[in-house]
């Protein structure tokens, strides 16, 4: 009996070993890990990322030290997704992140069991993605980036007073571009607003079909799209030479040569991702029952430097709102 008891003390002993190491912290093979997967780098997508870290890290995760956090990057080749979302799962990760709609969208093909938490994707019930947004079902929930369109528009009338034609160019292969885009219409035509839609399948669309597009509309609004953020210059290169305004979704297109806009901020839709994942890995939320969050009031942001460009005169109102809440660039 003496000999059982003491096999069993060397057996206690050597899990402790094998598990705590001289601190009393968990040792890197029992870390958890977190897989992160995004469509490509472009400045939003980067601040959303660099707002889930801080946001693990407020609340206790640092990667490297108490958490292992996988990132990967399709560099815009949606054909990387599928490889790079099995990699992350095949790999045990203990929750995984999606930051666009195509990569969720690979990620919740890649597991039913692991827990998924959606970085940024605009209506994940279009996307298929969730059952409802209350309690989203399955492995899954997340943060939402659906712009404030309403506010958008208010926004264009008032440096437009007499806009006769608005157009929006939208990527017809995001389905969170094509739910924004549904959006602004329906925004549109409650609030009188005529509007031509574009559309591209890809970016090498994006010179052409803009082109053409600015031939017969005053201003462009443009939705959360990935695709067009990464090509923004070209848009902006386009409407520059015809002297017309663009008004993006997102503060880093208002910086690339949009002129205004209110803006979902990325990096705060990173952190609520961070919390989301760090209460998931503490067993304190169950994705299933965890309803979809959003950030409800974008900020004001006005590009200076456009808008004398072009000729505009930026409303005393939201320039003193930009001033005071948001970011005036100079």
């Amino acid at each position: 009996m003496k000999r059982m008891v003491a096999l069993i003390g060397i057996l206690a002993a050597f899990l402790v070993v094998a598990f705590f190491n001289e601190g009393g912290q968990l040792t890197a093979q029992a870390k958890p890990r977190v897989g992160v997967l995004t469509l490509m780098h472009h400045p939003a997508l980067d601040q959303i990322q660099e707002g889930f870290t801080a946001g693990l890290a407020q609340k206790g995760y640092h990667n490297g030290k108490n958490v292992d956090i996988d990132y990967q990057n399709a560099q815009g080749d949606q054909s990387n997704l599928k490889t790079m979302a099995s990699k992350l799962v095949n790999e045990n990760s203990n929750v995984v992140v999606g930051i666009t709609t195509p990569a969720s969208q690979s990620l919740a093909n890649a597991t039913k069991k692991i827990p998924l938490v959606l970085g940024a994707v605009t209506d994940p019930k279009a996307a298929g993605l969730v059952h409802n947004f209350k309690r989203p079902g399955g492995n899954i929930t997340g943060v939402s980036n659906l712009s404030p369109v309403a506010d958008q528009l208010r926004l264009i009338k008032e440096f437009l007073p007499h806009l006769q034609t608005l157009g929006v160019i939208y990527t017809s292969s995001d389905s969170s571009a094509v739910a924004e885009h549904k959006l602004i219409v329906q925004k549109a035509r409650e609030m009188k607003i005529p509007l031509k839609s574009y559309s591209i399948a890809n970016s090498n669309d994006l010179n052409q079909v803009s082109q053409e597009m600015l031939q017969h509309v005053d201003a462009v609004i443009v939705p959360a799209d990935n695709v067009i953020a990464g090509a923004m210059q070209t848009l902006v290169k386009n409407s520059d030479a015809v002297h017309k305004p663009v008004f993006p979704a997102v503060d880093t297109m208002v910086k690339q040569g949009g002129v205004a806009t209110y803006s979902i901020n990325q990096y705060k839709l990173g952190i609520i991702g961070g919390h989301l994942t760090a209460a998931i890995l503490q067993g304190k939320k169950q994705p299933a029952t965890t309803p979809i969050e959003y950030v409800r009031h974008g900020d004001p942001v006005v590009n200076l430097k456009q808008a004398q460009k072009l000729g505009l005169q930026v409303p005393k109102r939201f320039l003193k709102e930009a001033q005071t809440k948001g970011e005036v660039i100079k």
